[in-house]
């Protein structure tokens, strides 16, 4: 067995073990000792910042820009629709189950296999970073952002997330807005000129007619969408205002602030939770784009958020498995999927390394 078949298959072990171990987004501490032993077995001298856990390659020279290896270890809770036991990993026809399988571990062993088989390489033109994060699924405080002021200055990264494996060169932001429609409050008896909720319609109707003109050649439009409603309390009240919330994922033409700036002229008020969360890319030119391109993978851009949004630099999101099993009852990963995405890894990397 060659050094990338052990690899594969220690990779697999780890999986399996991350299923087995829960691990909600704020309740990583298990999982993340787990990543730790497992890097540690493979002589890897690590760190942990809270339950993020993290390594640079055995020969790092500072004067050597960093390459960041992430993804993360967390996982939603599993949904109703389960008929297996989301935290006992079970592998059949082919199939991994479990919780977290497919949405990230497996891009995240793939990625810390990856990591072992770089790390006491010399003279890289990289250095190496591999981050096992927290709190992704949650876009915590305790994850990713909190770890970056630790890590050096990241000049480029791959996130690990189901990808099947294709390169996904650009990633929409999120910006989430509460909206209040205002009125006038009254018994629902008298007559009253100034419901809020009578004003519903021509303010939903403002924001899907809205036109951001701005279109992405990898990400497409804006898309603003309208996700929850809430008014009033009692049948025979007409209440002061109505209460929206707004699902904005912005494109690489538009900065969150710009986005924020022009929904100030909706006709209610409108107020951004977060502008954090920004669209990413990387440029087509770059060497590990391709890297990824020679080596026969497609490019796109992502609709779905991921820890790519606090980054700064340049970035992609890669990874094995299929990202409409994210979430899914009976979640699942391809062991092939996973077998054949460490040597991808490798590959791409060593034209870029």
């Amino acid at each position: 067995m060659n050094r990338i078949e052990t690899l594969q298959k220690e990779a697999l072990t780890l999986l399996q073990t991350l299923i087995n171990t829960p691990s909600l987004s704020g309740e990583e501490d298990q999982t993340a000792a787990h990543i730790k032993n497992w890097l540690e077995r493979h002589g890897v001298a690590c760190k942990q910042q809270q339950n993020n856990v993290y390594a640079i390659n055995k020969y790092e020279d500072p004067s050597k820009p960093y390459l960041l290896l992430n993804s993360h270890h967390d996982t939603v809770h599993p949904n109703s629709g389960y008929t297996k036991d989301p935290y006992k990993a079970e592998i059949s026809d082919g199939k991994l189950y479990g919780l977290g399988s497919n949405d990230a571990g497996g891009a995240l062993v793939c990625l810390l296999a990856t990591f072992v088989y770089f790390y006491e390489q010399k003279d890289m033109a990289y250095n190496l970073i591999v981050a096992a994060t927290a709190e992704e699924e949650t876009s915590g405080p305790n994850g990713l952002n909190s770890l970056l002021p630790t890590l050096p200055p990241i000049d480029t990264a791959i996130v690990g997330e189901p990808t099947q494996m294709h390169l996904a060169v650009s990633e929409k932001g999120l910006v989430v807005f509460d909206a209040t429609i205002h009125g006038t409050a009254s018994h629902a008896a008298h007559p009253n000129d100034d419901n809020p909720i009578d004003k519903i319609g021509s303010v939903i109707d403002w924001f899907n007619s809205y036109d951001f003109d701005r279109v992405s050649e990898t990400l497409g439009p804006v898309k603003l969408t309208v996700t929850q409603i809430n008014a009033g309390k009692q049948h025979n009240a007409v209440p002061a205002d109505v209460k929206m919330v707004l699902d904005v994922r912005v494109n690489d033409r538009y900065t969150n602030a710009e986005i924020n700036e022009l929904l100030q002229a909706a006709p209610c008020e409108v107020k951004a939770r977060s502008l954090r969360l920004s669209s990413s890319s990387i440029p087509m030119e770059h060497p590990i784009v391709k890297a990824g391109v020679a080596a026969g993978r497609e490019t796109y851009g992502s609709p779905t958020l991921s820890d790519q949004a606090v980054l700064s630099c340049n970035s992609l999101k890669l990874g094995p498995g299929d990202s409409p099993r994210s979430h899914t009852a009976d979640e699942f990963i391809y062991v092939n999927e996973l077998e054949e995405a460490i040597p991808l890894y490798i590959d791409i990397l060593k034209q870029a390394l």
